[in-house]
C-alpha cells in the first residue's frame, strides 16, 4: 500500500504535445483553403472596384486597381487572421492554424506579420522595383558604352604591341561581360519568381508553408476533421518532383545558351581581329535596349482616329476603337509585344512605371512597343 501511495504521489511524466494531436494538414487541404480563399478575396476585389467606378469613374477604378486589390485582401485577412479567427477557406477546408515550434495558436505578432508581409511587402516591391531596374539598367548601360570605348581604343594600338602581348587571351569573365549578364537578364535577376518557386517545391514535398511568408513566420496547419484507422492523407510529392524537374532542365538550358553565346563572342572577336584594321570603326552594338524612345507629338497625334475615322481603316468599329487607360478614341495607336493596342503616350507612360501590359500584366520592354500605322 504505501508503495502504491508513493506512486500516487509521484509526478506524472510530461506529455508529449503531440500524443493526442491533430495531423498535420497536407497540401491537397492547403492548396483548396488557399484556392477558395482567392476567390473570395477576387470576388470582394471586384465589387469594391464597382463601388469606385461608380463614385469615382472608369479610368480613377483602373488606375488604382492593384491598390484597390491588396486593401480589400488587407481587410479580409485583417478581419480573420488578425483577430485570431479561421480564414473562409480555412473552415471551408477544416484547417487550424498553428506555430510550428510552439504548436499553439499563432500570437498577435506572428499574426500581424504575417498578413504584412504576404501582402504589404509584396505590394511595396511591385512600386519599388521598377524605378530600381530602370536606375540600374542606366547605369550598366553607361558603364558598358565606357569599357566598349576603352577595348576600341586598345584594339586601335594592337600593331605596335607584341606579339607575346597579342598570344594572351582574354579572360573568360571579365567585368564586361558580366555588366552585359546583369543588363540582358536584369528583369529576372531582380525578381523573386525563383524564390517563389522554390519555396513551393519544398513545399510539394513536406507538405508546409505555402506561403513564403508562412515559412518566415513558422506558421502551419493542422487537419480538425476526424480521419477513420484506415484513411490515409495523400500529398503532392510528383509534382514536387515535376518542378525540381523543370527548374533544372531551365537552368542547365539557360547555362549552356550564356556559355555558347559567350563561345560565339570570343570567335566573332577574333575573326574581326583577323581582319583588316579599318573595320575596326564599325563595331557592332551589343545593346539591344535604346536609352530613348523615338519621339512622337503628343499635343498634335498624328492618327487621331476621333477627327479622321479613316487614318487607320482596318481598325474595326465601337469599342475597338477606344484606348482602354483612357477610354478615348485612339491617338497614334501603338501595339505591345502580347498584342493589345493604346494610345502611343498612354502605354509609354504605362510602361515607364510598370514595365508589364496594363490587361494580362504580361512584361513590355518600352522599346518594344510599336506605333501602327495606316
Amino acid at each position: 500500500m504505501a508503495d502504491q501511495d508513493l506512486s500516487l504521489l509521484a509526478p506524472a511524466p510530461p506529455t508529449r504535445p503531440s500524443a493526442n494531436f491533430y495531423p498535420f494538414a497536407t497540401s491537397p487541404d492547403i492548396i483548396r483553403s488557399h484556392e477558395k480563399d482567392a476567390f473570395l478575396t477576387a470576388n470582394l476585389a471586384n465589387q469594391a472596384q464597382s463601388i469606385i467606378r461608380t463614385l469615382r469613374g472608369a479610368r480613377y477604378a483602373h488606375n488604382y486597381s492593384d491598390a484597390i486589390k491588396h486593401l480589400t485582401e488587407l481587410l479580409y485577412f485583417s478581419l480573420t487572421t488578425l483577430t485570431g479567427n479561421r480564414t473562409l477557406g480555412e473552415e471551408y477546408c477544416d484547417l487550424v492554424q498553428l506555430e510550428d515550434d510552439t504548436l499553439r495558436l499563432p500570437s498577435i505578432s506572428r499574426r500581424v506579420g504575417y498578413v504584412l508581409s504576404s501582402i504589404m511587402v509584396p505590394w511595396t516591391l511591385q512600386r519599388i522595383l521598377p524605378g530600381f531596374r530602370q536606375r540600374l539598367r542606366a547605369k550598366l548601360e553607361r558603364s558598358i558604352a565606357r569599357q566598349q570605348v576603352k577595348a576600341q581604343q586598345q584594339q586601335t594600338k594592337e600593331p605596335s604591341l607584341s606579339p607575346k602581348n597579342k598570344s594572351k587571351q582574354p579572360s573568360f569573365f571579365t567585368r564586361l561581360r558580366i555588366q552585359k549578364y546583369i543588363l540582358e537578364h536584369l528583369d529576372s535577376i531582380t525578381s523573386l519568381s525563383p524564390i517563389y518557386a522554390l519555396s513551393i517545391a519544398t513545399f510539394y514535398f513536406t507538405g508546409s508553408y505555402y506561403h513564403l511568408s508562412k515559412r518566415f513566420w513558422g506558421l502551419r496547419y493542422v487537419f480538425t476533421k476526424k480521419l477513420e484507422e484506415n484513411e490515409q492523407r495523400v500529398g503532392y510529392e510528383v509534382l514536387g518532383v515535376l518542378l525540381v524537374l523543370q527548374i533544372a532542365v531551365q537552368s542547365i538550358l539557360h547555362v549552356k545558351k550564356v556559355s555558347d553565346s559567350l563561345q560565339q563572342e570570343d570567335q566573332d572577336v577574333n575573326s574581326e581581329a583577323a581582319g583588316s584594321n579599318g573595320k575596326q570603326d564599325t563595331l557592332t552594338r551589343s545593346i539591344e535596349h535604346p536609352p530613348t524612345l523615338p519621339v512622337l507629338p503628343a499635343s498634335a497625334a498624328r492618327y487621331d482616329l476621333s477627327e479622321d475615322p479613316n487614318a487607320i481603316p482596318w481598325i474595326p468599329e465601337g469599342q475597338q476603337r477606344k484606348c482602354t487607360l483612357c477610354l478615348e478614341s485612339f491617338k497614334d495607336p501603338s501595339v505591345t509585344t502580347c498584342g493589345h493596342v493604346f494610345c502611343w503616350t498612354c502605354v509609354c507612360d504605362w510602361v515607364r512605371e510598370k514595365p508589364e501590359c496594363p490587361l494580362c500584366r504580361q512584361e513590355v520592354l518600352a522599346s518594344k512597343v510599336l506605333p501602327l500605322r495606316g
